[in-house]
């Protein structure tokens, strides 16, 4: 099996408490590849906004399914946040840092902006009824640097 390539997946219920437990998860995952803290705090940092966009956006009241795919090949990381929401209807309003569609629960819109700006390669799928694909990728650099010497 030559590959380097490494698989998780982690399906939890879209419920706040499960976000902690997500964005632990992944990092645990992330740590095979002896990321620098602030690494780590960038990962954990992205998945909780992705997850938390899941819990408090796709599903509005109701309890629905997070799937989340993380993928070391190399010195990266790849994390997938899987919805089957709602989905998104103006994708590019919904990435414009402080836009919300839900003003009423005091969020402050900077969601996607925060996974980009976090995270070296950022992406979002989504189609209205059929869910939301938010895509992030992390380079580990400390970990390029080993291989370099």
């Amino acid at each position: 099996m030559g590959s380097s390539r490494t698989f998780m997946k982690l399906e939890i219920e879209s419920l706040s408490e499960n976000e902690a437990f997500a964005r632990v998860v992944v990092a645990a995952f992330a740590a095979r590849l002896d990321p620098t803290l602030e690494e780590i705090s960038d990962i954990k940092t992205a998945v909780s906004e992705a997850v938390t966009n899941a819990i408090i956006h796709a599903y509005e009241d109701k309890v629905g399914l997070i799937c989340i795919r993380s993928y070391l090949d190399g010195n990266l990381l790849t994390v997938e946040v899987e919805d089957w929401g709602i989905g998104i209807d103006d994708l590019e309003k919904a990435r414009e840092p402080l836009y919300t569609s839900k003003p009423e629960l005091d969020r402050s819109g900077m969601g996607f902006t925060i996974m980009e700006n976090f995270m070296d390669e950022f992406s979002v799928r989504s189609a209205p009824g059929k869910g939301t694909v938010v895509t992030m990728v992390k380079e580990i650099r400390s970990k390029s640097k080993v291989k370099e010497n």
